[in-house]
Formats: C-alpha cells, structure tokens, sequence
C-alpha cells in the first residue's frame, strides 16, 4: 500500500490579522533620591503599597541614593524590578550586592515568582 503524502490544502489554516502587542508599562519610572526626596515624590506616582512597603524596606536596610521598584508582573504582585544603588555595596561583588538585597528583603520575597535585580555602588 502506498501512502499519499499529506497535503496541505486537506487542512484548513485560520488566519487572524496580526493584531498590535502589548505596550510596555507606560508608568513612568519612580526613582528615589535622598538628597532630593521631596521633590522626588512630589513629581513622581505615587508607588503602589506593596511597591512602597518593598522600598522601606529597601531604604531601612541599604540606605540607598537611588531606588526603583516596579511591579513587572502586571499588577498582581507575582515578579518586581528593582534597581538600587547604595554605598553599602562598596567593594562588594555583583552576587553579594544581590545577596544584600535579597537579605534585606528577607520572607518577603518568598511570595514571589520572580525578581530583577540591579544593583550598583552610589557615587
């Protein structure tokens, strides 16, 4: 028995119009600087609670000169981006900086699918 080879037009193929991706988050970026602390928060968003609550914890420990968080997973609180430069992280290495910050967290981060880290030594 001989087998026909498969034929494309025996199946139909559905074609959607490629519809537009999604844009990235149009929320501006919330950077904290602790010589310029009011004005900072006078001309950003207010960041959300649990956004505010990863921050203080960040500020209490690290002492930081710059500070971003974001919640990268859409809202729902599952992944965050944080980029933080401090001067405790002097003479320390790119995986003690993250260790650090992931110390300074502690449980908080257990709850989380993810997170991004940058981390760098404030001039």
């Amino acid at each position: 028995m001989i087998r026909q080879p498969w034929r494309a037009a025996s199946r139909r193929l559905l074609l959607l119009p490629p519809q537009p991706s999604p844009s990235p988050s149009t929320r501006p970026r919330f950077r904290f600087s602790s010589s310029t602390a009011t004005a900072a928060s006078q001309e950003q968003p207010s960041m959300t609670p649990a956004e505010s609550a990863i921050a203080d914890l960040l500020r209490a420990k690290l002492q930081p000169t710059e500070l971003l968080v974001r919640d990268v997973s859409g809202g729902c609180g599952s992944m965050y981006a944080i980029d933080i430069a401090s001067p405790a992280f002097k003479g320390a290495t790119m995986l003690k900086q993250q260790r650090m910050v992931n110390a300074a967290l502690g449980d908080v981060m257990r709850a989380w699918h993810g997170v991004q880290l940058n981390t760098r030594v404030s001039e």
